[in-house]
């Protein structure tokens, strides 16, 4: 690596780490620590000069988690259509030319993101479904953390019902990796139920269904007042009375 080109590198890994400080709300030192975390703090500037700079490498999974949040906020914002390279890395406080580090192009961004935080979105209702008692406390509990989820990230939903048009193949992997988790969750707690009027055609309706519901009722009761509890617990109510009838059961096992 040429001298000029060593240099480059030095500055485009020190202006992401100066970045992903920013977002983590915390220097980063060599290690991959926090620098008020470190126990050489004080050290003195010429030792912790020669600290192990992190590489490009190291730095890959935060730099793009920042980009993608960055691109979520802005699509959130301004849409597929406005969320320019110039937005996404502005509001994630790095150059342009580090986005291409990370990503060929806007569309190769767009064809991550959905799936991205549609992954991160799955992992966050499983949390909180663990201990679930039978299918009807499951059901309540995913729907009360898809809210949760949602109003946590207030540029999700733009980011799913947009994409379809703007990057379909993300919009199909999206809901191939949501839909067969969850019609393999309601065959399991129906069977568990002792109930077997649903054949695997008709349970991946009822989760396209289910799905459905859940989102337009964020979009009507939540995507603009999100701290109403009042209403949740309301929505929540009315949703599991129509859950409970539907799969024919009178109340938690």
């Amino acid at each position: 690596m040429s001298g000029v080109t060593s240099r480059a590198h030095d500055q485009e890994v020190m202006q992401l780490e100066k970045s992903l400080s920013k977002h983590n709300g915390s220097d980063v030192d060599g290690l991959g620590r926090s620098g008020g975390d470190s126990p050489e703090e004080g050290a003195p500037r010429a030792e912790r000069r020669h600290r192990r700079r992190m590489t490009r490498e190291e730095l890959a999974p935060e730099a793009r988690e920042m980009i993608f949040r960055a691109a979520m906020l802005v699509i959130g914002q301004h849409g597929y259509a406005g969320a320019t390279i110039e937005r996404v890395t502005k509001a994630a406080g790095i150059a342009q030319g580090t986005f291409y580090l990370y990503f060929e192009s806007r569309q190769a961004l767009f064809d991550e993101i959905l799936p991205y935080f549609g992954a991160q979105m799955l992992d966050f209702i499983r949390q909180r479904v663990r201990r679930s008692r039978d299918i009807l406390d499951k059901e309540e509990r995913g729907f009360r953390a898809f809210i949760d989820y949602m109003r946590s990230n207030p540029g999700f939903f733009r980011l799913l019902t947009e994409a379809k048009g703007a990057a379909p193949e993300a919009h199909s992997k999206h809901f191939e990796q949501i839909t067969k988790p969850y019609v393999g969750a309601l065959r399991r707690g129906l069977n568990s139920a002792n109930i077997r009027h649903f054949g695997d055609g008709e349970l991946e309706v009822v989760a396209y269904m289910l799905m459905a519901a859940r989102e337009y009722l964020y979009l009507r009761y939540f995507e603009r007042d999100t701290n109403d509890t009042g209403s949740l617990d309301t929505v929540v109510r009315t949703y599991m009375g129509f859950v409970r009838k539907g799969f024919g059961l009178n109340g938690s096992q």
